[in-house]
């Protein structure tokens, strides 16, 4: 009772103000009448504080989310029902669901009355621009008399998860070369990946006979290609995040960082689908194995967590692919390098593996002055110049671009003669 006291509504104290003023009132001027005035205004806000101090403690409310996992840019719908558990109808009801900053302002619904034992259910809609897991709540519940005198608030403590995957981007179906390695079942996976039409081939070998040479293929990546033998296989994949801090450059949701996060959930996608045996791997400590049952699930919520490491390192992320490194394909999706980080990244170029760079040039996030442009771009040149040189395929990414035009170049064995030379002449250039 105490407590309902102390919530009465301005008012409520101004009704009790007025039952003091007229009760000494009628006390100077001995009216009875008066005084009758003052016990009515007095025992009015007294009634409503014990009516809320009531009912107080018999609401029961749950929360659910539609759907609990959302894309970046998405929206999932908080449905609340409450129910009054009591005999007394409750007054009107003020509902305030706490959010974090990111998903938006508080929502404020309210509930006119409910009756004895009646149920509610409201709705409204989040919407969050920046990966992440939130909670949503607690809820806020003021509660009020018909009559405006007395507000009580009570909080209901739990809380739900939202988690705030990446924007995974559908990607044109491209056969990759040299993705096979280990063991697997048979051919029809193959067929299901790449078509009936496509031979079962891989990339030329020293010591292949050349009898073996399949010149369809080869014409189409631009690479010397061989029939592969008939032995059992399966389609392997490390898809690798360069998590480095200073590799990138922007702010928010447009930051170059959060471009590569949304390009690895796509591609990790993309392969998985396409029935890859998957693992990605950052520098930040993530290593996790995306084949199993519920493996994208939990992929994307693996990146909805993943952040910029201050402490990052290219000799680190090496080390973490090359531990459990058991061929086929790696894909990287890699930050601004320098020509000595792209010499460590030739240490993953074994026996079995092809490796594919998408090489963010992050200083295209940035307005830099003519000669600064032109720095940045004779570094980027020299180190995606030195990845090709060891045998990676790489892929520029520059800002604005769309990774499923990129996407195609990832199944070309040689990025062509004109950007090697053009390359070249810009690293010659810086040499001059």
């Amino acid at each position: 009772m105490r407590e309902a006291l102390q919530g009465l509504t301005t008012r409520g104290r101004s009704f009790l103000a007025a039952a003091v003023a007229a009760a000494i009132s009628a006390l100077i001027l001995g009216e009875k009448d008066l005084l009758r005035v003052a016990v009515l205004l007095g025992v009015l806000p007294l009634l409503a504080a014990l009516y809320v101090g009531r009912s107080r403690y018999k609401l029961a409310c749950s929360r659910s989310l539609e759907p609990h996992r959302v894309p970046v840019g998405a929206s999932s719908r908080v449905v609340l029902r409450l129910q009054n558990m009591s005999r007394l109808p409750t007054g009107t009801l003020l509902l305030e669901d706490r959010l974090p900053y990111a998903l938006g302002s508080r929502p404020r619904v309210v509930l006119e009355r409910l009756g004895a034992h009646q149920a509610s259910s409201v709705a409204y809609t989040v919407r969050a621009d920046v990966r992440g897991r939130y909670e949503v709540g607690p809820l806020v519940i003021r509660l009020t008399d018909p009559f405006g005198l007395c507000e009580l608030t009570r909080a209901f403590p739990s809380v739900d998860p939202l988690t705030v995957i990446p924007q995974v981007t559908p990607l044109p179906s491209v056969r990759v070369a040299g993705e096979y390695a280990g063991t697997g079942e048979s051919r029809a996976r193959s067929v299901a990946v790449h078509g009936e039409d496509d031979a079962a081939t891989r990339e030329y070998r020293r010591g292949d006979d050349l009898r073996r040479v399949h010149w369809k293929s080869t014409a189409r990546t631009g690479e010397l290609m061989v029939r592969r033998e008939e032995q059992p296989w399966e389609s392997r994949a490390t898809v690798v995040l360069d998590t480095r801090a200073f590799a990138h450059r922007g702010e928010g949701p447009t930051a170059s960082f959060e471009w590569a996060v949304s390009a690895v959930a796509s591609i990790a996608v993309h392969l998985r689908q396409a029935g890859y045996k998957l693992r990605l791997v950052s520098d930040s400590g993530i290593d996790a194995n995306a084949s199993d049952a519920g493996g994208e699930g939990l992929l994307l919520d693996y990146l909805a967590d993943v952040r910029l490491s201050q402490r990052g390192d290219v000799a680190t992320l090496v080390e973490r692919v090359r531990q459990r490194s058991d061929g086929g394909l790696v894909i990287a999706l890699l930050g601004t390098l320098t020509t000595a980080e792209a010499d460590l990244l030739a240490g993953l170029r074994g026996n079995g593996v092809t490796c594919i760079a998408f090489l963010v040039d992050s200083s295209t996030w940035l307005n830099l002055t003519p000669q600064a442009r032109e720095e940045a771009n004779r570094a980027h040149g020299a180190a995606a110049l030195a990845l090709m040189q060891s045998g990676w395929r790489v892929v520029g990414v520059e800002h604005g671009s769309k990774l499923p035009a990129l996407w195609p170049q990832a199944a070309r064995g040689s990025q062509g003669f004109a950007w090697r030379a053009a390359l070249a002449e810009t690293v010659a250039g810086g040499v001059r």
